[in-house]
């Protein structure tokens, strides 16, 4: 009754794919580099938190991986398009067919006046679906909210309000769905409910998720997480789930770009006192790194 069918592709490859991608505004006779050569790849179907402070960069690639923004330089494709390379109308297409978007703010998902399902259905009728209603149902069903159809946005609570808006962003079927500080206003048991019905939609539908924030709790919740800092991406966090969902492994990793340069965690660097420059020392499979006013050897 609530099944939902699986997203169709008609490319190959990563859903999400940015190479050296850069973005410079010019405010006030003075240049912002909000992004600096970042790299992302995200295949089909992961469930991925990019995680940053503010002023990271990460409220800007969201802006470009949505098709609201244009690159200053470098390569993004999202769900087979080049972002850099549409026009206009193809622009339009793209975030109506294409990408699915979800912001921090209800007022931005829901439009007050309309029921739960009316609002699920207004893409759909833009895009001239015939099936509006009974998809509606069903993605209310899969969010577990098909008992609150005829209710208004108002009449929800916030975590409702998050899963109408994130099935109103899959009513047309996206590959990819964007989430912008979803959890933001959330308390801990609601946030924990969306993020649950976000990993939910991709194992039933197959749809690609980036969830963008600034708490590192949701990591927990997801099996990928990359971290953004000053522009780049830095370091992974690669998660694995038993049967019940609880974590069985936790892998970290760190970001090489093509120049070999690699950006360490800063509880790392802060652990060691690593500062100005570092000692290296290279094994067979691996490269320790030591402190470089440390006098100890290498071992």
């Amino acid at each position: 009754m609530n099944s939902v069918e699986r997203v169709t592709r008609d490319h190959s490859g990563p859903d999400i794919r940015c190479e050296d991608l850069v973005r410079i505004y010019s405010t006030e006779g003075s240049e912002v580099q909000a992004l600096q050569g970042l790299n992302l790849v995200v295949e089909p179907g992961e469930v991925v938190a990019l995680i940053g402070a503010s002023g990271s960069g990460k409220s800007t690639l969201l802006g470009i991986l949505s098709g609201l923004d244009r690159p200053t330089g470098g390569r993004a494709r999202v769900a087979g398009h080049d972002l850099t390379a549409m026009r206009p109308r193809q622009r339009i297409e793209f975030r109506r067919h294409s990408v699915g978007f979800v912001w921090q703010q209800t007022g931005q998902n829901l439009i007050g006046y309309l029921t739960v399902a009316e609002n699920v259905a207004l893409p759909m009728m833009v895009a001239r679906r015939r099936d509006r209603a009974d998809r509606a149902r069903r993605l209310l069903g899969l969010l577990g909210i098909d008992d609150l159809a005829d209710r208004r946005p108002g009449e929800l609570s916030g975590g409702q309000q998050q899963r109408a808006a994130i099935a109103t962003a899959l009513a047309n079927g996206p590959a990819v769905l964007l989430a912008d500080e979803p959890t933001g206003e959330l308390d801990d048991e609601n946030s924990a409910a969306v993020l649950d019905a976000l990993r939910r939609v991709s194992e039933t539908s197959g749809t690609t998720v980036l969830i963008v924030t600034h708490d590192p709790a949701v990591s927990d919740h997801v099996e990928r997480t990359v971290q953004i800092r000053d522009g780049r991406t830095s370091t992974e966090v690669v998660r694995r789930f038993d049967a019940d969902g609880r974590t069985e492994t936790v892998e970290e990793y760190t970001v090489i770009d093509r120049a070999g340069r690699i950006q360490l965690p800063a509880a790392h660097v802060s652990a060691l006192g690593l500062r100005d420059r570092v000692r290296l020392t290279h094994t067979d499979d691996h490269v320790r790194v030591w402190p470089g006013h440390d006098d100890r050897s290498a071992r």
